[in-house]
């Protein structure tokens, strides 16, 4: 009887001291290598630098996060790259829709099953801009010159078949204007070309064109939004964010065109890591800091992880599909 007691007891204090170990979350124990699939300066290079000041500053993870610019490519290099890590947990790839994107209309060394959507942690808005001596008054005003002169309006974005030139794509198609569209390799690019009078108009995310915009070298059109932008506070003199009439209000058939900053792990990543860093991600988009940010660049704040965000995914890879084969822009892999 007493060596039966010893027995139990013992498999007893085995077994509590097994569990600790059983139920302890993953975190990781290098630094975690923020991957930017974007240059220095530009929407995604900013996105990424927010979440590592947001996560560093509030202690949301065990070991320090390292940015790295590769956005050779439009994007790509940063994804190739994540492709020979599958299964490394302290890599992640800071990007938008562009992950899906690249391969559908080019031959690329990785394809969109090569990474792990982790958070999508806001979506960017769109304005047109011009320069700010331009004739035109509204959207309209631009897409009129550009059907009079077809090709005469030079329109600038960053990157080719992209999310810029899609959107200068979906107005000629809603329009039946024609433009010139000019590609550059970053935001930034698009709007130091802009603000030099090196092309006509060009199409950017607000916080890729602020600076030029409070210098008066540029001039925001309208924002591709069914409500104006919610910022009051002054940009300029006599502007703000929330004065920048909306392109549907100004007449032109396109309600919302967005474009989501999501955060990527390689492929093969273990389930409980992207889940540690979902949440992770999550406690950074809720942090002042990040907020602040946010505001100041005018986008909008929207979390999605999980089921919600491949569903989200899977949708805009559909509508845009259907773009891309009506425009010849669809590669076979």
């Amino acid at each position: 009887m007493t060596n039966r007691l010893l027995t139990a007891g013992a498999a007893l204090v085995a077994l509590i001291a097994a569990a600790p170990a059983a139920q302890a979350e993953y975190k990781p124990k290098r630094p975690v290598e923020l991957v930017v699939s974007g240059s220095a300066g530009g929407g995604t290079d900013q996105f990424s630098r927010q979440i590592q000041a947001a996560i560093q500053k509030h202690d949301l993870n065990p070991t320090n996060i390292v940015v790295l610019n590769k956005g050779g490519g439009s994007g790509a290099e940063a994804f190739i790259y994540a492709k020979g890590y599958a299964g490394d947990e302290n890599k992640l790839i800071t990007g938008t829709n562009n992950q899906w994107v690249l391969p559908m209309v080019a031959k690329m060394g990785y394809t969109a099953a090569d990474l792990t959507p982790v958070a999508l942690m806001a979506m960017d808005e769109f304005i047109v801009w011009v320069q700010p001596d331009a004739p035109y008054k509204t959207i309209m005003d631009l897409v009129d010159a550009a059907k009079k002169a077809p090709g005469s309006v030079r329109f600038g974005g960053s990157q080719s078949k992209d999310t810029d030139q899609t959107l200068v794509r979906q107005i000629e198609n809603a329009t039946g204007a024609q433009f010139t569209y000019v590609p550059f390799k970053s935001g930034a690019e698009v709007a130091t070309q802009l603000a030099g009078k090196h092309i006509d108009a060009n199409t950017d995310n607000p916080s890729e064109t602020t600076g030029q915009w409070r210098a008066g070298q540029v001039r925001p059109l309208c924002v591709m939004s069914p409500d104006r932008l919610p910022d009051t506070t002054k940009v300029t003199d006599t502007m703000a964010w929330s004065d920048i009439p909306t392109c549907k209000e100004q007449g032109l058939g396109i309600e919302r065109y967005q474009q989501p900053r999501i955060v990527f792990a390689p492929a093969k990543v273990d389930p409980e890591a992207i889940s540690y860093y979902a949440d992770m991600l999550k406690k950074a988009s809720e942090t002042p800091e990040f907020q602040s940010y946010i505001k100041t660049t005018s986008q909008t704040g929207r979390f999605m992880a999980g089921q919600e965000l491949q569903d989200y995914m899977k949708q805009n890879e559909a509508a845009l599909r259907t773009q891309f084969e009506k425009d010849g822009w669809l590669v076979a892999q």
